[in-house]
């Protein structure tokens, strides 16, 4: 990432982890989406493609999800419907790269996603429990099409080992939030979860420059 880029994705890291510590909202609130929006930036000087465009797109609805989850209302479920989309949109640029079916990546995403949910769902959802399924079933597959792309021939091994780890952070940080909110809160919970969420999404964003130039012309 370019150094300017670089200082403003840590001052907004830095700004908002001060303002968790200090219980300023309205610092958390101007300082969150500075690293995702950094991320948009450095996509633009990765060369065009649909991958590129995609993730993107799961970049711009992550940073929705952000606002909607820290404005000084409850709007879980607003934020719960940007990140199903942010989910969907890098689902959409790992299967342009690669359909393969890939069981062992399908195995894992399915135990991840599967027992994810299932340990939610035993601690009462209520009206949640639809969405909250249809939210894990989408994770599950965003995941399993990131480790898909993992040993492909056509994808840089760099691009494949990014994304997969971005993926794995990305559902670690979502797994977070799910067992904070509805299991155990837990101390730390909200540093843990933005601090994955972050280094997830910059895996996922990584991994578009780190593509081979001559596959995405």
């Amino acid at each position: 990432m370019r150094p300017l880029l670089s200082l403003l994705a840590l001052a907004g890291v830095g700004l908002f982890l001060l303002g968790l510590h200090l219980e300023l909202k309205w610092l958390t609130l101007l300082s969150k989406p500075l690293p995702v929006v950094c991320l948009l930036l450095w996509l633009r000087s990765a060369p065009a493609s649909t991958y590129r465009n995609w993730v993107a797109i799961g970049l711009g609805f992550s940073l929705l999800g952000d606002m909607l989850l820290e404005w000084p209302a409850d709007l879980f479920v607003f934020g719960l419907g940007a990140f199903l989309l942010a989910h969907l949109a890098y689902l959409v640029a790992y299967l342009g790269d690669s359909r393969r079916l890939a069981p062992g990546a399908l195995l894992i995403a399915a135990v991840v996603a599967g027992s994810m949910f299932a340990l939610l769902a035993s601690a009462g959802l209520g009206p949640l429990l639809l969405p909250v399924a249809l939210y894990s079933l989408a994770i599950g597959c965003m995941l399993w099409r990131a480790l898909a792309r993992l040993g492909s021939p056509d994808i840089a091994s760099r691009s494949a080992w990014l994304a997969a780890v971005g993926a794995a952070l990305f559902v670690l940080s979502d797994s977070l939030i799910g067992l904070n909110r509805f299991v155990a809160p837990f101390e730390g919970a909200r540093y843990a979860i933005i601090l994955t969420y972050w280094l997830g999404q910059f895996g996922i964003a990584a991994s578009v420059l780190a593509l081979r130039p001559q596959s995405r012309l």
